[in-house]
């Protein structure tokens, strides 16, 4: 049986537009669409009933909507529903384990603030064993392709690239090989992002500063880059692959790259953290700070 695309729903604007965009990546995959919605279960005490009553009414209504949404906008997409009694968060896990993606709403804000993404979603991020999606509210079928030649929106032009953000240091097949599926479903260019900064003077040894101003460094990471997807260049020969190492702050190159792609991939590590889940710095500005749809993909 094929692993569902798995959206998490509740209502709100950014779970229909994670619905709609969970649809079209099912028709992608040719996967089934799952639609999930978590309600908290109270225990018997005054008013339970009614409480309870009213949760089952507002889950039957928030899956209603977003299947509405979704038929209308990608009638082939095969649609199954579930409720879940929450908490969300571990309700939501669960329903990770058997998913090929799971999709998730992040608010937008305006200004410099980037992204709201709340407990739930961040949770599932640092801890789900699958691929996890987040949409931003407004986002639409046309965000993901190129403008027309005459600079309208469309969707029957090509799609935008898809962007890999790659740590050289830890170069984990999981997240490289997400990044040329989707490039591929898409009939995108995959764009290789390794972000790279010099030294200090304070972490070089005794006779080694003057590699602080090497002038061949951007080229042996190119060199170092290019080895690594050479294997998966020659698994993916149909997919176009730019790769860029410019010399910056990793999470100031991906949020730069980023802008004006149909999506970016980058990974994160699972590992059990003493003080509750955490994600790092990069995939962290990559969620909070990045405007088109963001995967977090997991990895030992």
């Amino acid at each position: 049986m094929l692993q569902p695309v798995i959206a998490g729903v509740d209502g709100s604007a950014e779970s229909l537009a994670a619905a709609e965009w969970a649809a079209r990546e099912a028709l992608r995959r040719e996967r089934p669409l799952r639609l999930v919605h978590v309600w908290n279960w109270h225990p018997r005490q005054a008013g339970s009933e009614m409480a309870n009553a009213a949760q089952r009414h507002l889950a039957r209504r928030s899956l209603r909507q977003a299947e509405e949404r979704v038929r209308a906008a990608c009638p082939g997409v095969r649609v199954e529903d579930e409720q879940m009694e929450g908490p969300a968060t571990p309700a939501l896990l669960k329903a990770a384990e058997g998913a090929d993606v799971l999709v998730l709403g992040s608010r937008g804000l305006s200004g410099f603030t980037g992204f709201l993404v709340g407990s739930v979603a961040l949770g599932l991020v640092a801890k789900a064993s699958r691929p996890v999606v987040l949409i931003r509210a407004g986002d639409e079928p046309e965000d993901e392709h190129l403008p027309a030649v005459d600079g309208s929106a469309s969707t029957h032009t090509g799609y935008r690239d898809v962007v890999l953000g790659l740590d050289l240091g830890d170069p984990c097949d999981e997240v490289i090989e997400f990044g040329f599926q989707e490039a591929r479903l898409r009939r995108a260019r995959l764009r290789v992002v390794h972000a790279w900064q010099p030294p200090s003077a304070i972490s070089l040894g005794p006779g080694d500063i003057a590699l602080v101003d090497d002038p061949y460094r951007g080229e042996e990471w190119q060199g170092f880059l290019s080895a690594v997807l050479q294997v998966w260049r020659d698994k993916y020969p149909d997919v176009e692959v730019v790769e860029c190492v410019p010399k910056d702050k990793a999470t100031t190159a991906l949020v730069r790259a980023a802008s004006g792609a149909s999506l970016l991939v980058v990974g994160h590590r699972l590992a059990e953290r003493p003080v509750g889940p955490r994600t790092g710095p990069v995939t962290h500005a990559a969620i909070h700070h990045v405007g088109c749809p963001v995967a977090v993909v997991p990895h030992e």
